[in-house]
């Protein structure tokens, strides 16, 4: 795909998208959701970790209420149904760690795209906002899955009913995001974090995203099973000999990863 509203990069088994409409703080239209989707798809098969971040001041501010394909009388049902569900689901269904670095303003599907990933950096400077009651709607893009199972429902419901800004430290504080880092140090901070994950053992990273998820799903000796099934999996590969022999021989471990 010749992208037009995103970057892509990779290097060194990191492959990072940015958006790329700084002029309209990154806001979300038709084309973006295919681009974001396919470049998650991507990355998928050729990166060992996916990155997603913002250009300019703002990570994403939702979706762009200018876009032609959103103007006049918009079918929403039809527009999160065949637009955001297929991007989402490349964001949760790729195959290795997940990241999205939180530049700047989070709000309405920009903050649930950040909370689709497996893991959220974000600046202390940034805010994530559910502006969606403001023009009399609810949360959508995946928001009502993640934001109960991330931050506990009674915070949820607060941010989804009042639409506050919730401050990047108060985010880390409610466990809603792994890390909010100080601005100066977050571009650096979060790339040593992807590097860590792309040098790592890209197939046990995979079974935990499985065995992490599927815990909402199955009962106690479900996850038993499911848990020894998996670790049976991960124990049969080289990256398992390679990091025990690495252990034993005090030094760092050099993951194959695929």
């Amino acid at each position: 795909m010749d992208y037009q509203t995103i970057t892509y990069e990779l290097n060194d088994g990191m492959a990072v998208i940015t958006m790329d409409r700084a002029d309209k703080y990154n806001a979300l239209t038709t084309q973006m959701r295919a681009e974001i989707e396919h470049a998650f798809k991507q990355g998928g098969r050729e990166a060992r970790v996916v990155v997603i971040t913002g250009a300019g001041k703002a990570f994403c501010s939702g979706q762009d209420l200018g876009d032609a394909a959103a103007s006049g009388s918009i079918d929403l049902e039809r527009t999160l149904r065949d637009e955001y569900a297929p991007m989402l689901r490349a964001i949760s269904g790729c195959p290795v760690p997940t990241i999205a670095a939180v530049n700047g303003a989070a709000a309405g599907a920009g903050a649930n795209l950040a909370l689709a990933t497996d893991v959220v950096f974000a600046t202390q400077s940034a805010y994530f906002l559910q502006a969606f009651t403001r023009i009399g709607l609810i949360p959508d893009a995946g928001g009502t899955y993640s934001m109960p199972r991330q931050m506990g429902m009674a915070k949820a419901m607060g941010a989804a009913l009042f639409a506050d800004k919730i401050s990047a430290r108060q985010a880390d504080d409610w466990g809603m995001i792994w890390e909010a880092v100080e601005d100066h140090k977050f571009n650096a901070h979060w790339r040593a974090k992807a590097a860590h994950l792309a040098a790592g053992p890209t197939a046990a990273y995979a079974a935990v995203k499985t065995v992490l998820r599927e815990s909402w799903n199955n009962d106690f000796e479900d996850q038993l099973t499911l848990e020894a099934q998996e670790q049976g999996k991960c124990g049969n590969s080289r990256d398992f000999k390679e990091g025990v022999l690495a252990f034993m021989e005090k030094r760092p471990a050099s993951f194959e990863g695929r």
